[in-house]
C-alpha cells in the first residue's frame, strides 16, 4: 500500500445467521458486535479493528445478504452490504458448513464472481465430521477453495490469514502492519493530573460522540446528515439500529468518531434478548463517549425515558448536548422550547445550562448548529482551573456565604484543588467534610459552573479532611 493510502478494510459478507457477527468479534479481539440465533440481528454496517496475526485492519461487519432490492428493509440492508465489498480490499464470504449450500449462497456467490473485489470463501462452523463435509461442498459455488473455520472456537485463523495474504499480493497491495484503535479504548492518565498545564488538543485523537435517545426518533438520520452520506440504514420503522455503529468523520479538520446507538424503552417494555443486548450496548456507548447527544423527538417532547437517558450520560461524567429534532414540523417554537427548558431545570437541577440545539435531520436545517456546540461543551468538560485562581474564587464565595456551623462548630472550608477533567472534578479540604451539608455542596458547585464557564457539563466535589489535625481545633 502507498503511504497515501488508508488503512486495509476487510468486510465480511453473507446471508443471515451464518456466523458474521461472530467472526467479526474473533478478529476485533471483543464482543463489539451483538451475537443471537435470531436471523437478521446486524442491519447497520459496523466496523472495528481487526487483527489476525501480524496484520492489521479495518473490519466491516454487514448484514445479512437478502435476495431483495426494493426499498424495504432487506433491500435498503443489500445495498448497504454491496456498498461494503466494494470499499473493501478483500471480502471474507461466509457460509454455513453444517447448513450446506443454500440458494441464496447460490445468488449471493453469482453477484460476487463478477465483482472487483478479492473474495475469501470461509466455510463456517467447520468443525466436527459434519462441518467438514459441509466445507468440500463449498467449492460448487465456484470461489475457489473454501477456508474451513470455526468463528466461535478461534479454529482455522491461521489458515485465513495465509488466505488474505495470498488475496492481497495477488491484488498488488503490501499487506503491512498498521496501528490499531480501539473504538471503546477508555482514557487514561499516563501522567498525573496537573490542573496547572495547558491542554494540548491532539487533532488525530478522534472525538468521540454518542447519539442516543429513544426509538424512532431519527438519531441514524441525524448521523446521515452530518456526515453527508446514507451511511446508515434509515426508515420508518422502529428499532432499525441493533448494534451501536461507529462512523469515522472529520469535520473541519477535527477527526470525529461518531456512535448510532440503539433506541432506548423503558426498562419494563424492553422485551427479550436481543433487545437487552442492543440496550446494554447503547450504555456501553454513553459510558465510553466523551459527548453525547440525545436526540429528542420536538413533537412528542421530553419524556420521562429522555430524562433517564439524560441522567445516565450524567451519571457517567459525559458531557451532554441536547437536540430537538424534526424542529420544521413544530406550530409553536417558543412554547416547545420554553416547555424543554424548563423541564430540564426542574428534573436535572445537577448540569444547569445544558446546550439544546434545534434541528432538522430530514431536511438539514439547523444540523449545521450542532457540532459548534458539541465542541463548546467538550471544551468546558475538559476544562482545566489553576490551583492559585481556584483558591481565590474560594476564599470571595465563603466570605459572601460562610458555610453554617453545625451544632455549635464552625466549619471551615480551606483548600481547594481540580484533581481530573473529564468531567472536572475538585477536592475541597476542611475540618469534619461529613458534617457539610448538601445545600452548601451545591453552592459551591453552581459557583463554580457560573464563574469558570462550565455550565452544562457534571462537575464533580469530593470532601477531605485536612492533612494537619491542629487545624481542626476551634
Amino acid at each position: 500500500m502507498g503511504a497515501e493510502r488508508a488503512k486495509l478494510r476487510i468486510a465480511i459478507v453473507g446471508r443471515p445467521n451464518v456466523g458474521k457477527s461472530t467472526l467479526f468479534n474473533r478478529l476485533v479481539g471483543k464482543k463489539l458486535a451483538l451475537v443471537d440465533d435470531t436471523p437478521g440481528v446486524t442491519r447497520d454496517r459496523r466496523e472495528g479493528d481487526g487483527h489476525l496475526g501480524d496484520l492489521n485492519f479495518t473490519v466491516f461487519d454487514t448484514a445479512g445478504f437478502e435476495d431483495a432490492v426494493d426499498d424495504s428493509i432487506e433491500g435498503r440492508m443489500r445495498r448497504q452490504t454491496e456498498r461494503a465489498i466494494k470499499e473493501a480490499d478483500v471480502a471474507l464470504f461466509l457460509i454455513d458448513a453444517r447448513a450446506g449450500i443454500t440458494p441464496l449462497d447460490m445468488e449471493f456467490a453469482r453477484l460476487l464472481r463478477k465483482s472487483a473485489t478479492p473474495i475469501v470463501l470461509c466455510a463456517n462452523k467447520a468443525e466436527g465430521r459434519e462441518g467438514t463435509m459441509g466445507a468440500h461442498g463449498a467449492w460448487e459455488l465456484g470461489l475457489g477453495e473454501p477456508v474451513a473455520l470455526s468463528a466461535e472456537h478461534g479454529e482455522g485463523m491461521l489458515d485465513l490469514f495465509e488466505t488474505i495474504i495470498d488475496r492481497l499480493k495477488a491484488k498488488g497491495l503490501d499487506p503491512a502492519d498498521d496501528e490499531a484503535e480501539d473504538d471503546f479504548a477508555e482514557d487514561e492518565e499516563s501522567e498525573p493530573f496537573d490542573p496547572d498545564a495547558e491542554v494540548v488538543e491532539d487533532p488525530a485523537k478522534p472525538l468521540r460522540i454518542a447519539v442516543v435517545g429513544r426509538p424512532n426518533v431519527g438519531k441514524s438520520s441525524l448521523i446521515n446528515r452530518l456526515i453527508g452520506d446514507d451511511r446508515l440504514i434509515t426508515g420508518p420503522e422502529a428499532g432499525l439500529t441493533r448494534d451501536s455503529i461507529s462512523v469515522p468523520w472529520d469535520w473541519d479538520g477535527r477527526t470525529v468518531k461518531l456512535f448510532d446507538t440503539a433506541g432506548l424503552r423503558k426498562k419494563a417494555r424492553v422485551e427479550g434478548k436481543l433487545e437487552k443486548l442492543s440496550a446494554g450496548d447503547t450504555i456501553r456507548a454513553v459510558k465510553f463517549a466523551e459527548v453525547v447527544i440525545l436526540l429528542i423527538d420536538a413533537i412528542q417532547g421530553m419524556d420521562r425515558q429522555d430524562l433517564v437517558i439524560a441522567d445516565r450520560a450524567i451519571y457517567e461524567g459525559r458531557a451532554l448536548v441536547i437536540a430537538l429534532n424534526k424542529w420544521d414540523a413544530v406550530e409553536d417554537h417558543s412554547k416547545t422550547l420554553n416547555d424543554l427548558k424548563d423541564r430540564l431545570e426542574i428534573s436535572l437541577p445537577q448540569v444547569k445550562g445544558l446546550p439544546i440545539v434545534t434541528l432538522s435531520a430530514r431536511t438539514g436545517r439547523g444540523v449545521d448548529k450542532l457540532m459548534p456546540a458539541v465542541l463548546s461543551v467538550n471544551a468546558k468538560w475538559n476544562r482545566r482551573i489553576p490551583t492559585a485562581r481556584l483558591n481565590r474564587w474560594l476564599g470571595e464565595a465563603t466570605e459572601r456565604h460562610p458555610a453554617p456551623a453545625v451544632a455549635g462548630k464552625r466549619l471551615r472550608p480551606r483548600y481547594m484543588t481540580q484533581v481530573k477533567a473529564r468531567p472536572p472534578t475538585f477536592a475541597l479540604f476542611m475540618n469534619r467534610p461529613g458534617d457539610l451539608p448538601e445545600s452548601y455542596s451545591r453552592y459551591l458547585m453552581n459557583g463554580l459552573r457560573e464563574t469558570f464557564d462550565m455550565e452544562g457539563v457534571p462537575v464533580r466535589l469530593t470532601l477531605r479532611r485536612n492533612d494537619n489535625p491542629y487545624t481542626d481545633q476551634e
